[in-house]
């Protein structure tokens, strides 16, 4: 089990719940035609939140990961063009929650908490959505 949260490009997301839902859905599918590890398929708005992200929680794979690097931060990340999406061990879930929400704010781009009860969907003019 995870603790999954994803940023977005929040210029591509739709801004309404169900289709926003929808939207996520597809990205999950993961049918872009790349490898979901590198951060260089995505918007700079993305790059520049991973880029900060992975300093505290390093990618399990992908060109910045380590084999060597057993830090219980080690992160699950599948990148895509308009989405990052975070697998967290729980162990760390309290602390990425908040760096996720941090930087996300930091660098402009969308927040979608899935492993919360109520999950928020959250932009960074401050529109939140909740996810049913």
């Amino acid at each position: 089990m995870s603790y999954d949260m994803m940023v977005f490009e929040a210029s591509a997301a739709p801004r309404e719940a169900a289709a926003f839902i929808a939207w996520f859905d597809k990205q999950a599918e993961w049918g872009e035609n790349h490898d979901y590890d590198d951060p260089a398929v995505s918007s700079p708005v993305l790059q520049a939140w991973f880029a900060e992200m992975v300093q505290e929680f390093p990618p399990m794979s992908g060109p910045l990961s380590n084999d060597d690097d057993d830090r219980p931060g080690l992160t699950d990340y599948s990148i895509g063009r308009e989405v990052i999406y975070a697998a967290f061990a729980y162990s760390v879930a309290e602390r990425a929650h908040g760096r996720v929400q941090d930087l996300a704010e930091k660098h402009g781009v969308g927040f979608f908490d899935l492993s919360a009860d109520e999950a928020a969907i959250v932009f960074p003019d401050g529109l939140v959505l909740i996810a049913e």
